[in-house]
């Protein structure tokens, strides 16, 4: 069964015309009423774009699919897009599409030497699934409607020199602000996150009380981010906020316990204990090991005796 490849949209006028929606006022950076777009046709073999999108949507009444990822989308919501990621829109032949909320699109030549050229890949929720979107309350989404409309206000205004500064310097606003937010989800959703959590502990100690480790070595956090249905930044970002420790962190930490277990309790050399915890060389081991906890494997050891 042949697949239908997505809709690539190389520039932002593309995407204008594609929707139905007049011509930007900008080359490189555009604000959109979503209210104003009606063109979304059912069964679409999704989209990819060229440049960065940040939405905010509202009674978005369709089904959203972001790689195996699908949320519906019932109250107001921000998702994050970076170029070259595909989304999928599924609409019911008899679905009335109502939406409102805005949606701001910035070609990354737009940022083009600038120091946000570099520092927007450190906002990892550009690479957030579509069902780790971000919930905004009223006054969140307020303070954000203020920089949307300060940007575009900018753009509508004669170009001058300062322009893009100005415009770039409220982008970043912008993104800080959804970085304070997320980091507030990721508290304020406790009992999603904390299952999360808990799902992750009981993983992880299954994996390293098994012969896991000595077969397939140490789990990535690619590995353990798709078991849990989640992103792997989106996991690593609630877990820094949670427990101040990434995934990579949580995956070392729980291997250094196996480490002083095996090493407190058995008479095992270090080269075998080493194997045993899917090292292929007993050095790297050690090393690992010596960054932890200051000691090197034998030290630790020593201290027992």
């Amino acid at each position: 069964m042949a697949t239908t490849q997505p809709r690539r949209f190389k520039t932002i006028s593309e995407f204008h015309q594609f929707r139905g929606l007049p011509k930007p006022e900008h080359p490189l950076i555009s604000v959109i009423d979503l209210a104003l777009v009606k063109h979304l046709p059912a069964n679409e073999g999704g989209f990819m774009y060229d440049f960065y999108s940040i939405s905010l949507k509202r009674n978005f009444n369709i089904r959203l699919r972001y790689g195996q990822q699908q949320y519906d989308f019932d109250e107001g919501i921000m998702f994050f897009m970076s170029p070259g990621q595909v989304l999928k829109i599924e609409v019911r032949e008899d679905t009335v599409v109502q939406q409102s909320g805005w949606m701001l699109l910035v070609h990354p030549d737009f940022l083009w030497n600038t120091p946000l050229a570099k520092n927007i890949k450190q906002y990892e929720y550009f690479d957030y699934s579509v069902n780790e979107a971000l919930f905004l309350s009223d006054k969140e989404e307020t303070t954000l409607e203020g920089i949307i409309q300060g940007i575009q206000q900018e753009y509508h205004s004669n170009i001058d020199k300062f322009s893009q500064n100005v415009i770039i310097a409220q982008l970043e606003l912008l993104l800080n602000y959804a970085d304070r937010f997320y980091h507030r989800q990721f508290i304020t959703r406790k009992i999603t996150n904390h299952n999360i959590l808990n799902r992750l502990e009981e993983m992880l100690a299954q994996y390293f009380n098994s012969d896991a480790l000595a077969k397939q070595g140490l789990p990535t956090v690619g590995h353990i981010a798709e078991k849990l249905n989640v992103s792997p930044n989106y996991l690593s970002g609630m877990l820094k906020v949670l427990t101040g420790q990434s995934t990579q962190q949580h995956i070392h930490e729980k291997l250094i316990e196996k480490a002083k277990e095996r090493l407190s309790t058995t008479g095992l050399s270090v080269s075998e204990i080493a194997y045993e915890l899917g090292f292929e060389h007993p050095q790297s081991f050690s090393k690992l090991f010596k960054t932890k906890t200051n000691l090197s494997p034998l030290e630790f050891r020593q201290s027992f005796n």
